[in-house]
């Protein structure tokens, strides 16, 4: 849902005057004060959800791979169903079928969202601006392994490359392989070594 931060009066979605509203944003706030005359909701609730979205990142996402990496239970259940294994550790997917895919020195995985730009924002924050272009959404099918190489990911010629297509009810996570060296390290630095790219598959986590 688009929307504008609080404005200094306390007030969300404040009409910026440097820029006119767009016709999705005049009739999300023509709903929304709607629903607060009408007392469905309140602005208080409004604030909340809006902080809610903006506390999303690529650290919950971290968060879950490195329990992935160190839980050997954990990570099963993360590969049979993310979205549950995901609400275990306390982060709200809604009602997304949320599936992760393990990277391997065999296989290499890709996201991509053909349509549109389906990204699992709860787990991610907001998809990055190439994410939702024409060109990566259609490259990443026919020449993954050449996108991948301008991210500066080059693999074997190996290893397989298997380009997932996100939907509106279905989402994909990558597992990325664990980094070698890392067996001393604990939950939390681990996590630190986990970049938003690796879980979509245009990058690969950081050396320790």
């Amino acid at each position: 849902m688009p929307h504008d931060h609080l404005s200094p009066s306390g007030h969300p979605y404040r009409k910026d005057n440097d820029h006119p509203l767009t016709y999705w944003q005049t009739m999300e706030i023509a709903v929304r004060e709607l629903l607060i005359e009408k007392g469905v909701l309140t602005p208080a609730e409004v604030t909340a959800q809006i902080e809610a979205m903006d506390a999303r990142s690529p650290a919950n996402g971290a968060a879950v791979v490195a329990r992935a990496w160190v839980d050997p239970d954990f990570k099963a259940r993360l590969l049979e169903d993310a979205s549950a294994a995901s609400r275990e550790m306390g982060f709200d997917i809604g009602p997304l079928h949320l599936i992760a895919v393990e990277n391997t020195k065999e296989i290499h995985n890709l996201i991509v969202c053909t349509l549109c730009s389906c990204y699992p924002r709860n787990l991610l924050g907001l998809p990055p601006d190439w994410y939702k272009t024409r060109a990566y959404r259609s490259r990443a099918v026919r020449e993954p392994r050449k996108i991948l190489e301008e991210f500066g990911v080059t693999l074997s010629d190996k290893t397989k490359i298997r380009v997932h297509d996100s939907t509106a009810d279905m989402r994909y996570i990558v597992l990325p392989a664990r980094p070698e060296g890392t067996d001393n390290m604990d939950e939390a630095e681990l996590a630190a070594l986990v970049t938003r790219d690796s879980m979509i598959g245009t990058g690969l986590p950081k050396q320790p």
